[in-house]
């Protein structure tokens, strides 16, 4: 499976921080890689940070194609301009998209102190169930990046499956899942590049090589 994550969608604000600008894509190129992958069912699809773009932008051209995504909110976002309001969450879940954590201030989870790990890891969770009124079991690690801690306690307050950035094949079924993160500068046919990937036995074995170190650090 191809899991593709998206962030902005469209020109960042002003006040976005230059490493989240970074992964803001024009709107054109997200629609050209949605036809894309439109009728690939081992193409995942998820969004992370929860800009206000998800609600405006993503969620009618996936409804357009019959697609649904999952969409993982920073708790401590909510409500604040240009970001997810707790009832635009509830309308993405209505509309059949999942939800899932992006921690509570979008921080590193790698060496959080004990509690750190409460407010990213629970504190954000509690948040988004009380919006959505029901359990939140997935969760993405911001930028990216985690160690065995992080995965330890991810495992250890249930959470069911959990979304890097890996840049790697993933298994349908297995609880950590890589992802491919779209950048300001890839087109949709880099997008075809990566979708070929599973052709090239040698690449993916090298890509589930680096995360399985990266999850014993």
């Amino acid at each position: 499976m191809i899991n593709l994550c998206f962030h902005g969608i469209g020109t960042p604000p002003d006040d976005v921080p230059a490493e989240e600008a970074a992964y803001w894509i024009g709107a054109d190129t997200f629609r050209r890689v949605l036809d894309l992958v439109a009728v690939r069912p081992d193409v995942r699809l998820s969004f992370d940070d929860g800009n206000t773009s998800d609600l405006t932008v993503a969620l009618p051209e996936l409804a357009d194609r019959g697609r649904v995504a999952e969409f993982f909110v920073i708790a401590g976002r909510l409500g604040q301009p240009g970001s997810l309001s707790a009832d635009d969450v509830r309308t993405l879940r209505r509309s059949g998209m999942g939800v899932g954590s992006h921690g509570m201030h979008h921080r590193v989870w790698r060496r959080l102190t004990p509690p750190e790990v409460h407010t990213e890891l629970v504190e954000a969770r509690d948040r988004l169930q009380e919006v959505l009124d029901e359990p939140v079991v997935t969760a993405a690690c911001p930028l990216g990046r985690y160690d065995r801690a992080t995965l330890g306690a991810l495992r250890r307050l249930g959470y069911t499956r959990v979304y890097t950035s890996d840049r790697a094949l993933a298994r349908p079924g297995a609880w950590r899942q890589a992802r491919f993160s779209l950048r300001a500068q890839d087109t949709a046919d880099d997008v075809a590049g990566w979708l070929r990937h599973g052709e090239r036995y040698p690449v993916r074995a090298a890509d589930r090589a680096r995360a399985f170190v990266k999850g014993l650090r």
